[in-house]
């Protein structure tokens, strides 16, 4: 029978699979060597910040900062290019991410200095738990991601009851111990609050009452139990994710993941899944 895929579908379909694939020997080495690049930029990038190392090896250090974000720009294109929605893909996480590790150098053409934020490409080191075919890391990663969306809400509402008591009790030592002992306005007062609640603890302001450290030591002593709050909630969330299998193949449409292991449909565009 004769195939009736058009050339360019089928080079789009070899591109995806070496880029967005970890599977293949060909994907594997293309995101190996990735990685190793992304490394590469992180280190180039902290050295060009040591002033020493920037006097004698900067231009060396700014041409490799130029070669590295030419072949990012290269990928950042060809993903695009295999992808079926490549404006799906750029609005996604990685794809911004991707975007924002080659910005910053061509801003550096107007901007002096904007070129450090290429740290950024540190982000780009997520793609390892796929890369190196670390199964059960790929399922951990997602498990916790999904995790966080899901208590997103439960720690929005914990967050807000934590700013509320922080702000109470900021003020309450603000009339307690006043500016005399330190406390020379609430922002200053909350500030400490916040540093006591979480145990922390600076010293850089301290009660000197007994009312104010009685205040305190509640305080403390609630900060400790509190802590434990976030913990659980999530801990829960977790567990119920890694129940969930997912699959770890990216979808050639719009290159989003995390599928269920029975998914034959994408659940983002609803391509069809290999």
């Amino acid at each position: 029978m004769q195939d009736n895929t058009p050339p360019s579908a089928d080079w789009r379909a070899q591109l995806h699979e070496i880029i967005f694939e970890a599977e293949t020997p060909g994907g594997k080495a293309f995101d190996v060597a990735l990685l190793i690049l992304i490394v590469l930029s992180v280190l180039n990038v902290s050295l060009e910040s040591v002033a020493s190392i920037r006097a004698e090896w900067g231009s060396q250090l700014y041409a490799i900062d130029w070669a590295v974000t030419i072949l990012f720009t290269i990928e950042y294109v060809m993903r695009l290019a295999c992808v079926g929605k490549p404006l799906r893909y750029a609005r996604s996480f990685f794809g911004l991410v991707d975007l924002l590790s080659i910005l910053p150098m061509y801003l550096s053409l107007f901007l002096v200095d904007s070129q450090s934020l290429l740290v950024i490409r540190a982000f780009r080191l997520l793609r390892i738990f796929r890369v190196l075919k670390l199964g059960h890391f790929v399922g951990e990663e997602r498990a916790l991601n999904a995790a966080l969306r899901a208590s997103s809400r439960k720690i929005t509402v914990f967050v807000g009851v934590m700013l509320t008591i922080t702000l109470i009790a900021g003020a309450l030592m603000y009339l307690i111990e006043g500016p005399a002992n330190g406390f020379t306005s609430i922002p200053e007062s909350v500030y400490w609050a916040i540093v006591t609640m979480t145990t922390v603890g600076y010293g850089d302001i301290a009660p000197q009452t007994f009312l104010g450290k009685f205040l305190a030591s509640a305080m403390m002593i609630m900060g400790y139990g509190i802590i434990a709050v976030p913990t659980g909630i999530v801990t829960v969330e977790v567990s119920s994710a890694l129940r969930n299998s997912t699959r770890t193949d990216a979808c050639r449409e719009c290159s989003a993941e995390g599928h269920a292991a029975d998914a034959v449909h994408c659940k983002y565009c609803g391509a069809k899944l290999d």
